[in-house]
């Protein structure tokens, strides 16, 4: 039996992003855990546009207020149908990285999930990726989930 109480997954709207949600709403049923689905948004972009791992313009889903619920919404119920009875959502103003290591931290998490998006990516290779960022500065287990 695993030891999770508290599970944290991260969205950015993508389909790869919901299999990490699908992944992270499987252990939490198996746990009896509570489980947190997040997802970051900005609402000021800095000149040098949004994370290397977003996509730009009208796919930045993540920007503003409005869609981030739809994601949120989604993700709450991918996790309830596969059997997770705690299930809560948070749209936290922020880069992702910070979004979700502040979150992990302040929920007393034992797991923080995340995609591999971007991890392979050129772009992930030479500036960094929101899953290895998560990975090095958590403070709690993280799983990267295999979304390709």
């Amino acid at each position: 039996m695993s030891t999770y109480k508290v599970i944290v997954v991260g969205t950015d709207g993508s389909e790869t992003s919901y299999r990490a949600v699908d992944e992270a709403a499987r252990i939490a049923a198996e746990a009896n855990a509570r489980l947190i689905v997040a997802s970051a948004f900005q609402h000021d972009r800095s000149p040098e546009g949004p994370d290397p791992d977003q996509p730009a313009g009208e796919g930045y889903r993540t920007e503003g207020g409005a869609p981030i619920f739809d994601m949120l919404v989604e993700a709450k119920a991918r996790a309830k149908s596969a059997g997770v009875k705690d299930v809560e959502e948070r749209a936290i103003e922020g880069a992702p990285v910070d979004a979700l290591v502040e979150l992990a931290d302040e929920v007393g998490a034992d797991l923080l999930v995340v995609g591999n998006f971007g991890l392979k990516s050129v772009v992930g290779r030479v500036m960094g990726s929101v899953p290895s960022a998560v990975r090095r500065r958590a403070n709690t287990e993280v799983l990267i989930v295999e979304t390709d």
